[in-house]
C-alpha cells in the first residue's frame, strides 16, 4: 500500500505531497506475496511428496485473442509458483458434447486438481455455459462457478468449497488494509454470478452487513454514502462518482474498461467502475485500475488450485484409509460357508476401491461385488514406500488342507477391522474345477468367517482369466501346425509371400519377425534386400514335432507368466520367451518365432489386471492368478501383491498366501517369486493344525471326502509330540530364508488344551518367534487376534532375508541344495533322460533359471505315503521342461502310486440356484 495526494494533474496523473488523502492498495504487490507464499507451499508438497506436483488444465474454446491473453497469464502465474499447467484449445466448430467430453476426461485425470474452463464459449455451434461451468467436477472447480460451489458459499460453508477468484482476492485486499470486515456496512454495485452475487455471501458470512446494488438501483448515491467497505464491479466506467463515497471508506474496483484517451498511442486508457481522482480524495484506502483486483484474481486462482491439491492430498495421502469394517456377530451353531457368504453385507466394490486409495479412473467394475485394477495405479505408486509384507505357509497338509488361505483372511482381518492397521490380504483364483471339491463348495476361498465374498462369484464365476489362457494356447498349438504344414508344402517364395505380404505394394516384417532376424544374426529390416539363404533361414522354423510341447503344459506356463509378470512390457517379453520345441538342429524354437507372442500379448492383456474384492469382515482381497503349485510356483501374482504392498502404506500389512507346506510352496514362493518381483517378506507365518500333526506322529491318513478317524478326536500326546518332528523340519526349512516363523495352530473343537500347549511349546523350541492359537474360521478377525500381535512384533526385527541357491551354479546343484535342505533327501537320481534335457536347456542358455520341483505336496519325501520327517531317501527326477518364459526349469520327480491318488468326492451336492 502507498499514499496519494488529493492534489491531480492532467489526464489522470497524481504526485504524492504531505496532504495524504486515500492509501493505494496495490494488488501487484498482494499477489505476488501470495505467490510466493503458494510456491513455498507446492515446494513443501513435492518434498513431502515425491513427484507430486498440482495440476491444473485451462480449457479454451476458439481462438480469442483477449482469452488467449489471460490464459498466457494464468499459464505463466503457474509455471512460476510449480504448478504443472496445460492448455487444451478445442476448435471454434467444437460442439457441447465435444466440450463436455473433454472435461469429463479431465475430470477422471487425478493429476489435475484444478480446471478452468475459459470464458466466454467461442464456438459457431450452440453451446449452454451453465451446462457446462457445472459438468466441472466440484473437487476442481478452481474458478468457483459450479453451482455446487455457489450453493456452499451461499449457506456460508466456506471451508468445503471453491470461492470464485476475483471476490476471494477482493477479501484478501480488504484484509490488507486491517480494516475487520465484522459489523461494517458493506455495498456491492453488480449482481453477476462470477463478482457481484459471491462477494455478496462472502461478506455476509465473514459478519458485515450487505447490500447488493444494480442497474434498477434507485437511491445508488444515497447507499454508496453509507457504505464502509464498497466493492464495484458493474462493467461501466467510472460509474461511482467521487462525492458519493464515504469519507474513510475502503473501496476496491472490480471495474476493466476502455474510455478514449487522445494521448495514448492505442488512443484508448484502462479505468475501472469508480472515478478513481475523485474517489481517491475521500476514500481511505482504494485500489488502482490497472494494478489492484485484477493480478489478485490470477493469484487467488492459483491459492485455489494449490488447496484443492492439498485436499486430494489429505483424501488420498499414501496409506490413509477412511475404510469401514463390516462388523461380525457369529453364529452358534455355525452355518455353513454358503449361508455365510449369503448373510454378508457386500459394500459396493467401487466404495471399497475409494475407501483404500483407488481412484475411478483405476478400477473396472466386474459386476457390483469386483472389479479389476488397472496397472496406471502401480504405475502412480510407484514413488510410495511398501508396507510390511507377510507370506503364509504351512506343515505338509493332507489332501483337505491345512487352512492357510483361512488363516491369511483371518489375519488380514485381524490387522484391520480389529487393530485398525491398513491390511490388504492377496490369495490364488480357484482353479477351475476345484469349487466343488469339498463340502458346501466354498474352501476354495477361505472358509466360515474367514472367506472371501460372495462365494459364488468368487468360485464359480471366473474373471476370463483361464479363458483367454486357452485361447492362447490353441493359438499357439494351431500355430506350430500350420508352420509345419506349409513348410512341408511350399517353396521359398510362397512362403515368403505368406508370412510377409505384400500390403500397399509395400512388405515389412513385424516386431517378432524382427527380432527373429536378429537372433539369426540378420540386422536388416527391409525384406527386400535378404538373400536366398537369409529367406530360408527366416522363413524355416524345421520344428521337431516330436519335441512339441503340449497344450495343458502351455496353459499352465501361461498362466505362471501372468502371475510372475510385473507388468505389460515384462508379459509381452516372457510371452515371446516360451519355448515351443526344439528345430531339427537342436536349437529352441519361442513363441516369438512363430510371431505370435504379439497376438498373445494382446489376448492376455486384460487378465494381468488384480481382481479387487472382499472378506466376510470388509478387509480388501486381491484374487489373482492360480498357477498349480507342482510344475509352476503356486503363488499369487507379483502384480497384486506389488499393488497391495503400495495401497496399504508403509504401516500396513500385505498377506499372501503360498501353496501346500513349507518344503514346496515357500520354497517356490522364495526362489522363484521374490527373485523375479524384488519383493522380501517380513514375516513367515506358518499353519499347523493338531490333527496333521498326528497324522505325521503314526495316525491314520485323513482322505479328502472320508470321515474323520475316531482317533483324531481323542487326546493322544505321544501321536502329537512325535508329529512335531515334522513341525520342527518345517520351522527349520522356513528359517533357512533369514526371516522370523510365527506357528499358527489352526484349532479344532476336538484339540485339547494339553495338545495345544505341547504344539506351542515344540514350535517356539524349534525356533519360532511365537506359537499362538489360532480360531478364525469360527471367529473372524477376532480369532486370529494373537495372531496379528504376534506379527506385528516380528515385523519390527531387522531382515535379513536370503536365497537358497545363487542363480549361476549349474541346475543340478540347485536341485540338490533344494532335495536336502527342504526335503531331507540323501541324493537325487537322475533319469537318462533328465540329464540329456539338463544338458541341452544348458547349451540353450537356460542353465541359470530357478528350479521348481514338481512333486507330491502330501509327504516331504516323492511317496505321498510317507508321513513325518523320511530320511534316507533317494528323489528320482524323471524328467526336465524349460519353462523359458516364466523363467524356471520344470524338473518332474517320480511319485510312487498309491490310494493317495483316489478322486475326491464332489461336494456339489445340496448347492441350489435358488438357496
Amino acid at each position: 500500500m502507498f499514499a496519494v495526494t488529493a492534489t491531480t494533474l492532467r489526464r489522470g496523473a497524481w504526485r504524492y505531497s504531505q496532504c495524504t488523502m486515500a492509501t493505494v492498495v496495490s494488488g501487484n504487490k498482494t499477489s505476488q506475496q501470495v505467490r510466493e507464499r503458494l510456491k513455498k507451499e507446492v515446494a513443501e508438497m513435492s518434498s513431502q511428496f515425491p513427484g507430486f506436483r498440482p495440476g491444473l488444465v485451462v480449457l479454451q474454446v476458439g481462438d480469442r485473442d483477449d482469452s488467449n491473453l489471460y490464459i498466457s497469464m494464468k499459464l505463466k502465474a503457474a509455471a512460476e509458483i510449480g504448478i504443472n499447467a496445460s492448455h487444451i484449445r478445442l476448435p471454434k466448430t467444437a460442439t457441447e458434447d465435444e466440450v463436455l467430453r473433454s472435461i469429463i476426461t479431465v475430470n477422471e485425470n487425478h493429476t489435475v486438481h484444478g480446471i478452468i474452463v475459459q470464458l466466454p464459449l467461442d464456438s459457431v455451434n450452440p453451446i449452454d455455459t451453465e451446462k457446462v461451468t457445472n459438468a466441472v467436477a466440484p473437487e476442481k472447480d478452481v474458478d468457483g462457478l459450479t453451482s455446487i460451489n455457489a450453493g456452499k458459499l451461499a449457506r456460508g460453508d466456506l471451508r468445503n468449497c471453491f470461492i470464485p477468484c476475483t471476490p476471494n482476492g477482493c477479501l484478501e485486499l480488504i484484509s490488507q488494509t486491517g480494516v475487520s470486515v465484522s459489523g461494517k456496512n458493506a455495498v456491492v454495485i453488480g449482481r453477476s454470478k462470477i463478482v457481484g452475487a459471491p462477494m455478496h455471501d462472502l461478506l455476509l458470512w465473514n459478519h458485515a452487513t450487505v447490500t447488493t446494488c444494480h442497474s434498477k438501483t434507485h437511491d445508488l448515491a444515497e447507499q454508496v454514502g453509507r457504505a464502509d467497505i464498497l466493492v464495484v464491479g458493474a462493467g461501466k466506467a467510472e460509474m461511482v462518482k467521487g462525492e458519493w463515497v464515504k469519507e474513510g471508506a475502503v473501496v476496491i474496483d472490480c471495474g476493466i474498461n476502455h474510455i478514449s484517451d487522445s494521448s495514448k498511442p492505442s488512443g484508448k486508457r484502462v479505468v475501472g467502475d469508480v472515478h478513481y481522482f475523485s474517489a481517491v480524495q475521500r476514500a481511505g484506502y482504494i485500489t488502482p485500475v490497472p494494478g489492484g483486483v485484477g493480478p489478485m484474481t490470477v493469484a487467488m486462482l492459483m491459492k485455489n488450485t494449490v488447496e484443492s491439491a492439498e485436499r486430494f492430498l489429505q483424501t488420498y495421502r499414501p496409506g490413509k484409509w477412511n475404510i469401514v469394517y463390516t462388523k461380525m456377530n457369529p453364529q452358534m451353531p455355525q452355518p455353513s460357508d454358503v449361508t455365510i457368504s449369503h448373510s454378508c453385507p457386500i459394500k459396493p466394490i467401487t466404495q471399497l476401491a475409494r475407501e483404500v486409495g483407488l481412484f475411478s479412473e483405476e478400477v473396472e467394475p466386474y459386476g457390483r461385488s469386483r472389479a479389476k485394477i488397472q496397472l496406471a495405479a502401480l504405475k502412480r505408486m510407484e514413488n510410495q514406500p511398501d508396507g510390511k509384507y507377510v507370506v503364509v505357509t504351512g506343515i505338509t497338509p493332507p489332501p483337505v488342507g491345512e487352512g492357510k488361505r483361512t488363516t491369511a483372511l483371518g489375519l488380514a482381518q485381524a490387522l484391520g477391522a480389529h487393530l485398525s492397521i491398513n491390511s490388504f490380504a492377496c490369495v490364488r483364483e480357484p482353479a477351475p474345477g476345484s469349487c466343488f471339491w469339498a463340502k458346501d463348495g466354498g474352501l476354495a476361498v477361505g472358509g466360515g468367517y474367514s472367506q472371501v465374498i460372495p462365494l459364488d462369484e468368487v468360485s464359480l464365476q471366473p474373471t476370463g482369466q483361464n479363458e483367454v489362457i486357452c485361447t492362447a494356447s490353441r493359438l499357439v498349438m494351431d500355430a506350430i501346425k500350420a508352420n509345419v504344414h506349409y513348410e512341408s508344402k511350399l517353396c521359398e517364395k510362397s512362403l515368403f509371400d505368406l508370412m510377409v505380404p505384400l500390403r500397399r505394394g509395400e512388405r515389412s516384417v513385424s516386431p517378432a519377425q524382427l527380432n527373429r532376424l536378429k537372433k539369426l544374426g540378420i540386422e536388416k529390416s527391409d525384406p527386400l534386400t535378404f538373400t536366398e539363404t537369409e529367406i530360408k533361414d527366416f522363413l524355416r522354423l524345421d520344428i521337431d514335432t516330436e519335441t512339441a510341447t503340449d497344450s495343458g503344459f502351455l496353459e499352465n506356463e501361461i498362466m505362471a507368466i501372468l502371475s510372475l509378470s510385473s507388468s505389460e512390457e515384462d508379459l509381452q517379453q516372457r510371452l515371446a520367451k516360451i519355448v515351443v520345441a526344439t528345430n531339427k538342429s537342436g536349437d529352441p524354437v519361442t513363441t516369438e518365432d512363430l510371431a505370435v507372442s504379439d497376438a498373445m500379448a494382446m489376448l492376455l492383456k486384460d487378465a494381468l489386471k488384480p481382481v479387487l474384492m472382499q472378506t466376510v469382515e470388509g478387509t480388501p482381497v486381491f484374487v489373482h492368478t492360480s498357477p498349480l503349485a507342482d510344475i509352476a510356483q503356486g503363488c499369487t501374482s507379483i502384480l497384486a501383491d506389488k499393488m497391495a504392498l503400495k495401497l496399504v502404506g508403509s504401516e500396513g500389512f500385505v498377506v499372501s498366501e503360498s501353496a501346500h507346506g513349507a518344503d514346496v510352496g515357500l520354497e517356490k514362493f522364495f526362489n522363484i517369486k521374490c527373485r523375479y518381483s524384488g519383493r522380501q517378506p517380513d514375516v513367515v507365518v506358518m499353519v499347523a493344525t493338531v490333527r496333521t500333526l498326528k497324522m505325521h506322529g503314526g495316525a491314520a491318513p485323513v482322505r479328502a471326502g472320508w470321515s474323520l478317524p475316531k482317533e483324531y478326536s481323542q487326546e493322544n500326546l505321544k501321536q502329537v509330540e512325535q508329529g512335531c518332528y515334522h513341525l520342527r523340519k518345517q520351522v527349520e526349512n522356513a528359517k533357512a530364508f533369514g526371516l522370523p516363523v510365527i506357528v499358527a495352530v489352526n484349532t479344532f473343537r476336538c484339540d485339547t488344551d494339553a495338545e495345544l500347549e505341547l504344539v506351542c511349546s515344540q514350535a517356539k523350541q524349534a525356533g519360532a518367534f511365537d506359537a499362538v492359537l489360532c480360531n478364525n474360521w469360527a471367529k473372524g478377525g477376532a480369532g486370529a487376534l494373537n495372531l496379528a500381535e504376534a506379527v506385528r512384533r516380528a515385523a519390527k526385527l531387522p531382515g535379513r532375508f536370503k536365497f537358497l541357491y545363487e542363480p549361476q551354479i549349474p541346475a543340478a546343484d540347485k536341485l540338490m541344495s533344494v532335495a536336502k535342505q527342504m526335503y531331507g533327501a540323501k541324493d537325487i537320481d537322475f533319469s537318462p533322460k533328465a540329464k540329456e534335457k539338463l544338458e541341452l536347456y544348458t547349451k540353450q542358455g537356460f542353465g541359470n533359471l530357478p528350479v521348481c520341483i514338481a512333486k507330491t505336496h502330501l509327504s516331504l519325501s516323492n511317496d505321498p505315503e510317507l508321513k513325518g520327517v523320511p530320511t534316507d531317501f533317494i528323489l528320482p527326477i524323471t524328467d526336465v521342461k524349460a519353462n523359458a518364459g516364466a523363467g524356471f526349469l520344470c524338473c518332474l520327480a517320480d511319485s510312487t502310486n498309491t490310494e493317495m491318488d483316489d478322486p475326491v468326492w464332489p461336494g456339489f451336492h445340496g448347492n441350489n440356484l435358488l438357496q
